[in-house]
């Protein structure tokens, strides 16, 4: 090939791979328009991205307790693909008739509609079976969960870890996890709570609004008649929960055992359906101090949904609203941060929400309200999930870390319980 030959085809060549750089950048310039323009960065469109990328985790609803008072436990005798507020009115009579009538907020389609992706079923039994039977009760509202899980597993799936919700998720599950809600369900005993970290209990809340002999309700600090917070026996079972891995609960508990379980605890621990209290000053909600403490100690702050916990002095609006939730959800970030929150409705287990955040469907409407209100789309990926599941791996590894330990066999006092006459020994 001649040397003028040459130099042609190299322009040629040269000329043809310009213009397929050229063309490949229109084609690439096309399609990247196409994608920005199906991105919808709309309010709208960042929420409905928000659920479907990532679950929306809430951590206590309390269904198990209303298809106890509602069916005697018969989860085979009603269809919960139904509307439960058509299958269980006000009408109906109630197994334990000394609890008002909580609206049904809870089925599948509601489940479905608003876009949950992973429940925490609380396990409950009256302050009533104290001392008496409330192992059992506790026992048989798990067997519940076992019950509605296997027959809607085209729905539910029970999650044990935190790998295992984000599993049940991928898999169009709805990820469903077991709280015990109030210490006086393991009737004083280690192996008792060890058993339910067995059949899947991941926390257990301390106390409900009764106290245990071991650990202080905040009905204490209403009616000014304790002080005590945790016991030495209290603290013994704060650091078995830390042993197995089962998150530390201080919904319902006393400001001094908040206090004292934090200064306790290992891990990070949680509140499940609490509030602020400088917004309402009911002593179920978290005061200013011990907020400060949780981000200390890396846990997190799930906001409750019952106007009683959300609207009171100093701050007593004439209605209950979606806006009313977001200012307790904007105190917790704005004096601790967007890591340290999240949400804990307490569907099926009080009597009065929020307007149009009153059912399961409804979550959408509050992050929509929380977008409105400057929250960016990775604090809205905190909030409804990713801040529950780096505390519930920071509780499993700090289970992990305690592997070689054995368990704690202490025995609470004799002296201590306030109903010995039905404790035979230990």
């Amino acid at each position: 090939m001649t040397e003028s030959l040459w130099t042609r085809y190299r322009c040629v060549l040269i000329l043809a791979v310009l213009f397929l750089i050229g063309a490949f950048a229109v084609i690439l310039g096309v399609a990247l328009g196409v994608i920005a323009n199906q991105i919808d960065d709309t309010h709208e469109g960042v929420v409905q991205r928000v659920l479907e990328e990532y679950p929306l985790i809430d951590a206590h609803n309390d269904l198990p307790w209303t298809i106890r008072q509602k069916t005697k436990n018969k989860v085979y005798s009603f269809d919960f693909y139904a509307d439960t507020r058509q299958l269980w009115p006000m009408t109906i009579n109630l197994t334990d008739p000394s609890f008002s009538y909580m609206p049904p907020c809870t089925d599948i389609p509601r489940l479905r509609k608003g876009k949950v992706g992973a429940q925490f079923w609380s396990i409950f039994t009256s302050c009533e079976s104290s001392g008496k039977d409330a192992v059992r009760m506790g026992l048989d509202q798990v067997d519940v969960v076992y019950k509605f899980v296997r027959r809607y597993s085209d729905v539910f799936e029970l999650v044990r870890t935190a790998d295992g919700l984000l599993d049940a998720f991928r898999r169009n599950k709805i990820a469903s996890a077991i709280g015990l809600e109030g210490g006086h369900m393991i009737g004083n005993t280690l192996g008792v709570l060890r058993m339910h970290y067995e059949l899947g209990t991941r926390y257990m809340t301390l106390t409900h609004s009764c106290d245990t002999d071991w650990a202080d309700s905040y009905l204490v600090d209403v009616n000014e008649t304790s002080t005590r917070g945790l016991t030495d026996f209290g603290k013994i079972v704060v650091k078995e929960m830390n042993r197995l891995g089962m998150m530390v609960d201080l919904s319902h508990v006393s400001h001094q055992t908040m206090i004292d379980a934090i200064l306790t605890s290992e891990a990070p621990i949680i509140f499940s359906h609490s509030n602020v209290f400088t917004l309402c000053n009911h002593y179920r909600n978290v005061q200013d101090d011990v907020i400060d403490m949780t981000k200390e100690n890396g846990g997190i702050i799930m906001v409750n949904f019952y106007n009683g916990y959300l609207n009171c002095d100093p701050n007593q609006q004439q209605n209950t609203t979606i806006q009313t939730v977001a200012d307790h959800l904007d105190y917790i970030k704005d004096r601790i941060g967007a890591d340290f929150v999240g949400l804990g409705a307490d569907f099926d287990g009080v009597e009065l929400y929020p307007i149009d955040l009153d059912d399961t469907s409804k979550y959408p409407n509050l992050l929509l309200e929380l977008r409105r209100r400057g929250w960016t789309e990775v604090e809205l990926r905190k909030v409804v999930g990713e801040n529950f599941i780096r505390v519930f791996r920071a509780v499993e590894r700090v289970r992990d870390n305690l592997r070689d330990q054995p368990p704690y066999e202490d025995i609470i006092a004799r002296e201590d319980i306030q109903v010995a006459e039905c404790t035979t020994n230990i």
